[in-house]
C-alpha cells in the first residue's frame, strides 16, 4: 500500500490545495441541510422569525411577559426596548445583542408562549401543538388563578429547564419564536413580509453555497486529474528509463507481456485510484466527521440509529475483505497471462496457420480468457451486491429515523426541520463509509499494481557503467590498434544456472581480418555475440577492446564502436532513411546510399516510389525477410564502427546475394574487425580464421581447408551442406 501513496510525494502541494478545496466543499455541502431545516422551522413554521425576542410588542404583552422573569431577566427585558411616542408599543433597540437576549430570555418567553396559548385555546391537543409540556401548562393554570405565584413560577421554570436539558434548546426556541410572531402580529408587524424576506435571504444563501460547492468541486476534480495524469506520466517514464537500461538477464526475468501490462494496465490502475483517493477517499472522512458533528448540533439525539447502520456496514466490509480481496489481488496476474497468450498468438499467427493449430491456440486463448472472465465476474457480482445493500441500509436508516422522530414531533420534543437535517446528515455519514468501503476493495488491487510497477523500477541492471570509466584508445593511442577485440579465457553461465554455457573461450579479432564462428545449435555462438556489447557480463575471464577490459569502459562509448547485426533483424516504424541512420544520426545521403549498395539493398529501395523516404511499418512488416535483413546490415555499415558482428545475418539471403554482399563488405571493413556467426559454410568459407564451437568450447580454429582435414566437427557440418566437389575433395 505504501507504494501507492509514495507516488503523491512530488505533488504534495497540489494535494494540499485539493484538501483545502475538499474542506470548503464539505462545509458547503454540510451547510445545506441546516439551511433546509431553518427554512422549514423558521421560515415556514415561524414566519421567518429568527429570534425569540419580538421586534415590536404591545405594552400589555410587554408587561405580561415580566410575570415569568427574575431580576436579571427583567433588567435585560426593560433595557432592550424603548416605548413609542404613544406609549402603546415597545420597540426593540438591541440590534447587535439579539443572540444574547435569546439565550437569557428563552425560559420566560417560552413560558409566556405557553401561558398565552392556554388563555386563547383549550384542551390538551392545543397545548401539544403549542409545543408545551403538561407540567408547565398546569403551572400556567395555577398562575392564572393567582395561587402561590412565586412558587408556581419557580416550579414551571425548573420543569422547562429540565426539558431543555433533555431535548436541547432548539425545540424550546421554536416556542419562543412562535411567541415573538404572535406578539409582533398583535403589534401590527406584517409577518408575511418578514417571512418572504427571510425565505429570499435563505434561498440566496443556499444558491450561493451551491455555486461555491460547484466551483470548488470542479477545481478539486481538475487538480486531482492533473495529479493522477502526472503520476501516470512519471511511472511510465520511470518504467521506460529503467527497462531501457536492463541487460538481457533482467529482460529474461520480466517477460515482454508482463512489462507491457505493467506500463499500461497497471499504470492505468494507479491513475484511476489516484483520482478516487484525491476526490473520494480524502473527501469521505471530512464529510463523515463533519456529518457526525452536525448531527450532534441538530438536537435530535438519535445517534444510536446511525451507530447500528455503521455496525452493519462494518460487518459487510469485513465480509468483503475475507471473500473478495483475494480475487482482486489475483486480477493483475490473470491480465498478465492473458496478454502473454495474446501476444504469442498474434506474433506467431503465420506459424499457427501453417501448422493448422488454430483450434488448439483458440483453446489456449479461451482458457486464459475464461480464467480472467470468472475472476472479473466474481468481483463484479460482489460490487453489484454491495451497492444495493448499501442503498437498502440507507433506506432502512431513513425509515427508522422517521419512525422514531414522528412520535417525538408529536410530543413537541423535536422539530420537523431538525428531523429533516438529521436524515440528510445520516445519509451523508453512511455514504462516507460506503465510499471508504469501495476504496477498501479497490486499493488492494491498486496496491498489487503499484508493487508490480515498483518491482520493475527498483530492479537494477546487472550491467552498470563503471564509476570511473577508462577512455578507449583509438587510432593508435597508447600504442594500441583500433578495433582489436580479445577474448581471454572467457566463461559464462546464466544467473541461477549450474553449468557454464561457454567455457574457456580465447580468440582475437584484428582489423582487416574476418573471423568466423560456426557450430551446432546450442554451442554458444549467440552467447559470445551477446557478451561483446556487454548484454551480459562474463562470469570468468575478460574481454578487451583496444587493450581495455569492457567492464572498465563506458557502455555508450563501447557500443558506439560495435556494429551489431542480430540474428533477427528489427526495423522501427519510420522510413528507410531513419532506420539506416539509427546508429549514425549525422549520416548524409551519400553515406546511406553507400551502405545500401554494400548491403545489396539499393536496388529494391530505388524501385520504391519514395526511395529512402519509403515508410517502414512497425517491426518492418511491409518488407520481406531478406529485405529486412539487408536493411539491418546497411544500418550497421552506415554506423561505420571499428568492430562488425554479424550474428547469422546472411541466412535470409540467397547464395548469389550473399556472395555479392560479402565481397562488397570486405572492401568497406578492411580497417575494421569482423566477426561472422553463421550456420552456412558458404558464408564463411573465405574467412581468415574460423572458430569451431562444440558444447560451449572452441574445439578447433583455422582456415577452411585446414579444418576440413583436422576438425571432425567442421568436416561433418561442411559435408552435410556441400558436396565433395564443392568442398574440393576428390571422390574415391
Amino acid at each position: 500500500m505504501r507504494n501507492v501513496f509514495k507516488n503523491f510525494l512530488p505533488y504534495k502541494k497540489m494535494v494540499f490545495m485539493i484538501m483545502i478545496l475538499l474542506v470548503v466543499q464539505a462545509y458547503c455541502m454540510l451547510s445545506l441541510p441546516q439551511y433546509t431545516s431553518d427554512i422549514i422551522d423558521t421560515g415556514i413554521q415561524n414566519k421567518g422569525q429568527e429570534h425569540i425576542v419580538p421586534s415590536k410588542i404591545k405594552s400589555e404583552d410587554f408587561e405580561q411577559a415580566k410575570l415569568f422573569m427574575n431580576g436579571n431577566e427583567l433588567r435585560l427585558w426593560e433595557t432592550a426596548y424603548q416605548k413609542s411616542d404613544d406609549g402603546k408599543i415597545y420597540e426593540l433597540k438591541a440590534g447587535d445583542e439579539l443572540s444574547k437576549l435569546d439565550d437569557k430570555l428563552l425560559v420566560p418567553l417560552a413560558l409566556s408562549y405557553q401561558f398565552e396559548n392556554l388563555k386563547e385555546k383549550s384542551g390538551d391537543t392545543s397545548a401539544k401543538n403549542a409545543g408545551g409540556n403538561s407540567g408547565s401548562i398546569e403551572n400556567a393554570r395555577t398562575i392564572d388563578s393567582g395561587a402561590a405565584l412565586n412558587e408556581q413560577i419557580g416550579e414551571a421554570r425548573k420543569k422547562l429547564e429540565k426539558t431543555i436539558d433533555k431535548v436541547g434548546d432548539k425545540t424550546i426556541k421554536s416556542m419562543g419564536m412562535a411567541y415573538a410572531v404572535d406578539m409582533q402580529k398583535n403589534a401590527g408587524v406584517d409577518m408575511d413580509a418578514v417571512q418572504k424576506s427571510y425565505l429570499r435571504a435563505a434561498g440566496f444563501r443556499m444558491v450561493a453555497f451551491s455555486l461555491l460547492m460547484l466551483v470548488v468541486s470542479v477545481m478539486a476534480a481538475y487538480l486531482a486529474s492533473g495529479v493522477a495524469a502526472g503520476i501516470g506520466r512519471d511511472l511510465r517514464g520511470k518504467i521506460y528509463k529503467n527497462v531501457i537500461s536492463f541487460s538481457s538477464a533482467e529482460m529474461d526475468k520480466f517477460s515482454t507481456a508482463s512489462l507491457i501490462t505493467r506500463s499500461t494496465n497497471d499504470v492505468q490502475q494507479i491513475q484511476q485510484v489516484s483520482v478516487m483517493l484525491l476526490r473520494m477517499a480524502l473527501f469521505a472522512p471530512i464529510m463523515g466527521l463533519g456529518g457526525v458533528y452536525k448531527v450532534t448540533q441538530t438536537g435530535a439525539k438519535m445517534g444510536w440509529v446511525i451507530a447500528v447502520a455503521l455496525a452493519v456496514i462494518f460487518l459487510i466490509i469485513a465480509l468483503l475483505v475475507v471473500v473478495a480481496m483475494p480475487k482482486f489481488k489475483k486480477m493483475q496476474v490473470l491480465v498478465d497471462d492473458m496478454n502473454l497468450v495474446s501476444r504469442e498468438i498474434l506474433t506467431g499467427l503465420a506459424v499457427i496457420r501453417a501448422f493448422g493449430r488454430e483450434e488448439e491456440e483458440e483453446k489456449r486463448f479461451d482458457e486464459a480468457n475464461q480464467k480472467l472472465r470468472k475472476n472479473q465476474l466474481f468481483t463484479n457480482r460482489v460490487m453489484t451486491f454491495m451497492f444495493p445493500t448499501m442503498i437498502l441500509i440507507m433506506d432502512v436508516l431513513v425509515i427508522g429515523i422517521t419512525w422514531v422522530s414522528a412520535n417525538r414531533i408529536d410530543m413537541g420534543t423535536l422539530r420537523v426541520g431538525a428531523m429533516t437535517a438529521f436524515i440528510s446528515y445520516s445519509i451523508q455519514i453512511v455514504m462516507s463509509f460506503v465510499v471508504l468501503t469501495v476504496m477498501s476493495i479497490i486499493l488492494p488491487r491498486a496496491s498489487v499494481a503499484a508493487d508490480r510497477i515498483d518491482e520493475v523500477i527498483r530492479s537494477k541492471s546487472s550491467i552498470l557503467n563503471p564509476k570511473e570509466p577508462k577512455s578507449l584508445p583509438l587510432n593508435g593511442e597508447a600504442g594500441k590498434a583500433n578495433g582489436v577485440l580479445e577474448f581471454e579465457h572467457v566463461s559464462f553461465k546464466f544467473p541461477d544456472a549450474e553449468n557454464n554455457v561457454i567455457e574457456d573461450i580465447s580468440f582475437t579479432l584484428r582489423p582487416g581480418t574476418v573471423t568466423a564462428m560456426i557450430g551446432s545449435t546450442g554451442a554458444g555462438k549467440s552467447t559470445i555475440v551477446n557478451l561483446i556489447p556487454r548484454f551480459y557480463n562474463v562470469t570468468e575471464g575478460s574481454i578487451k577492446l583496444n587493450g581495455v577490459d569492457l567492464r572498465e569502459l563506458d557502455l555508450k562509448e563501447l557500443r558506439n564502436q560495435i556494429g551489431l547485426v542480430p540474428q533477427k533483424g528489427t526495423l522501427f516504424s519510420g522510413t528507410i532513411a531513419s532506420n539506416l541512420r539509427f546508429g549514425n544520426h549525422e549520416a548524409d545521403e551519400v553515406q546511406l546510399k553507400e551502405a545500401a549498395t554494400i548491403a545489396q539493398a539499393l536496388d529494391f529501395i530505388e524501385e520504391k516510389a519514395d526511395g529512402f523516404d519509403t515508410s517502414i511499418s512497425q517491426g518492418g512488416s511491409n518488407v520481406s525477410g531478406g529485405q529486412k535483413q539487408r536493411l539491418a546490415i546497411a544500418r550497421a555499415i552506415a554506423k561505420n564502427p571499428s568492430v562488425y558482428v554479424f550474428d547469422d545475418s546472411f541466412s535470409a539471403l540467397d547464395m548469389k546475394t550473399d556472395a555479392k554482399l560479402r565481397k562488397a563488405l570486405s572492401e568497406k571493413t578492411k580497417d575494421a574487425s569482423v566477426l561472422i556467426v553463421a550456420q552456412r559454410i558458404s558464408t564463411i568459407i573465405n574467412a581468415d580464421n574460423i572458430l569451431v564451437l562444440d558444447e560451449g568450447r572452441i574445439v578447433s580454429s583455422g582456415k577452411h581447408e585446414e579444418l576440413l582435414k583436422t576438425c571432425d566437427v567442421y568436416a561433418q557440418i561442411a559435408s552435410s551442406q556441400l558436396s565433395n566437389k564443392e568442398l574440393g575433395i576428390e571422390e574415391a
